[in-house]
């Protein structure tokens, strides 16, 4: 079994910074992606950030040059650097693990359980 623990969200004023940390729990041969993704009241859930386990990352538009994701592949954990935050960032972020490789068994995805971020001031 895989649990994605989320920490780190809160309440901040536009312009600040805000980190979110994400642990994936369990015996864990091998996670190939792993991102965030993010949903405010009334929309959809949508791509903010997300590394592969070699290194490639890929943003969304609306974050580019004020996020930053890293990942750490020994300890199967994933972080995303959050400045320059603006009230149209408010909404709940989910750590998304995919392709997670366990001992016999394969899950195509795996979320977290979601951490609320506020923009305002």
């Amino acid at each position: 079994q895989v649990q994605l623990v989320e920490s780190g969200g809160g309440l901040v004023q536009p312009g600040g910074s805000l980190r979110l940390s994400c642990a994936a729990v369990g015996r864990i041969f091998s996670i190939r992606t792993m991102g965030w993704y993010r949903q405010a009241p009334g929309k959809q859930r949508d791509m903010v950030a997300a590394v592969t386990k070699d290194g490639h990352t890929n943003y969304a538009d609306s974050v580019k040059g004020r996020f930053t994701i890293s990942r750490d592949n020994a300890k199967n954990t994933v972080s995303l650097q959050m400045n320059g935050l603006k009230p149209e960032d408010t909404a709940v972020y989910y750590c998304n693990g995919r392709e997670v490789q366990i001992p016999s068994y394969f899950y195509a995805e795996v979320w977290g359980q979601g951490t609320l971020v506020t923009v305002s001031s």
